[in-house]
């Protein structure tokens, strides 16, 4: 399969694979949901990732002190979501999100991971609003990813999701404005993160 080096070469109109994904070879970020193409943030602003930051130092700094088996990522990191297929000629979903939490080792290989992370943070952009709300809302929902955060940082807010049934149920908006101080995670016992810390300037 030919190597793609300008992102104009593809076809937004037209469904690929990962198989397709690897053949990429542009600077610009994309990501595959279902087949269609969207492109990504090309930088973050200081404050998403201030956030993502915290985020990440609090997850972690739990994960260890619990001596627990899971490893935390960051974007650029490729989760592919699939339901059985494992060929990258069948997979259709390859995304990055901001942060993501993978608690099953045997879905860790060197590409990054194959298939739901028990948890996945978004952090809301103006260009990534709608797709973390609508495409990936669905897309994480379909694939059995535990739980979803989407994080506000204009509100400083977070909207939590939890998979009951293969549905996802809000476990309601998180916020400083509105008294709230922490936040639980639901895939942890006893992890419970303080807002104050994660939107800190």
């Amino acid at each position: 399969m030919p190597k793609i080096t300008d992102i104009s070469q593809l076809d937004f109109n037209k469904q690929y694979t990962y198989a397709d994904y690897l053949t990429w070879q542009f600077n610009e970020r994309v990501e595959l949901i279902k087949g269609w193409l969207y492109k990504m943030t090309p930088a973050p602003k200081r404050k998403h990732q201030q956030i993502s930051a915290e985020v990440e130092f609090l997850l972690m700094g739990f994960i260890k002190k619990e001596n627990l088996d899971c490893n935390v990522y960051y974007a650029p990191f490729d989760v592919r979501l699939i339901k059985s297929k494992t060929k990258s000629s069948e997979i259709y979903s390859v995304v990055q999100p901001d942060i993501c939490v993978v608690c099953d080792k045997s879905k860790l290989d060197e590409y990054g991971c194959l298939g739901a992370p028990d948890m996945i943070i978004e952090i809301l952009s103006p260009s990534t609003s709608k797709k973390d709300y609508n495409e990936k809302f669905h897309l994480y929902e379909e694939n059995g990813v535990k739980e979803y955060w989407i994080i506000n940082p204009d509100a400083e807010s977070v909207e939590v999701f939890v998979l009951e049934n293969e549905k996802y149920f809000s476990r309601g908006v998180y916020s400083k404005l509105d008294g709230s101080t922490h936040v639980d995670v639901q895939i942890f016992d006893n992890l419970s993160m303080s807002l104050q810390e994660m939107f800190q300037e």
